[in-house]
């Protein structure tokens, strides 16, 4: 089974946002993925809910919200109401994970947990059947364009291994430095979903770029 590809919209040209959802829409890509930061868990400010005004009339596909916020159980319904269909939350981020994974699933939406490059995956042992989805961060969550960090494959394979001896469903995610390079190999490692930001929103032709990695992971 191919791989989901879900560009970010963080690398959008935000000059002309409804022409990169729109392109999104035509294109083979299966999610949109939404990174959220507050400034203060991250580095860095993004957007939050005028942005998903937009994508909630007028994406035809899967909204992935992500967020890298300080106490992100104040905008659960928020998101939920804002349209997202998935909703992560970063295990750094959550003093009661279960009771936040359980309040994402309360408001009709699938949960997912993030974890940065230095939060071992053994941390969601007794919670994995709280998380529809796991997002492995491949770079340090803040800025896009950074370069991928190797370990991740060991920490996709651990993962997987932890998923499948549990008997449970969760997808894994990959966000941060993914590129046509090495979405095999991650593919290979156990990865469900791919989030490319730069790698499609920088390329010439992106709809060609998510078909080609579509093909790659195919």
């Amino acid at each position: 089974m191919s791989v989901k590809i879900a560009p970010s919209i963080l690398s959008a040209d935000f000059g002309k946002l409804y022409d990169e959802i729109d392109m999104i829409n035509r294109s083979e890509a299966d999610w949109f993925h939404v990174d959220v930061m507050d400034g203060v868990f991250v580095p860095n400010i993004s957007f939050g809910f005028p942005v998903m005004k937009p994508l909630k009339s007028h994406a035809q596909k899967t909204l992935d919200v992500h967020l890298m916020i300080v106490d992100p159980d104040r905008y659960t319904q928020t998101f939920a109401e804002a349209g997202a269909n998935i909703l992560t939350v970063h295990y750094e981020a959550c003093t009661h994970l279960h009771r936040s994974l359980a309040n994402i699933r309360n408001h009709g939406m699938k949960a997912g947990v993030a974890l940065n490059p230095h939060t071992p995956v053994n941390v969601l042992q007794d919670v994995l059947d709280m998380c529809d989805l796991v997002c492995i961060m491949s770079v340090n969550p803040g800025f896009g364009g950074q370069s991928f960090i190797e370990q991740t494959y060991k920490k996709v394979s651990t993962l997987k291994e932890m998923i499948v001896a549990g008997g449970h469903s969760t997808l894994i995610e990959i966000d941060g430095g993914v590129t046509l390079k090495n979405a095999q190999a991650l593919q290979n490692a156990g990865a469900n979903v791919l989030v490319a930001g730069n790698t499609v929103f920088g390329a010439a032709d992106p709809i060609a770029t998510i078909a080609e990695l579509k093909s790659i992971t195919a």
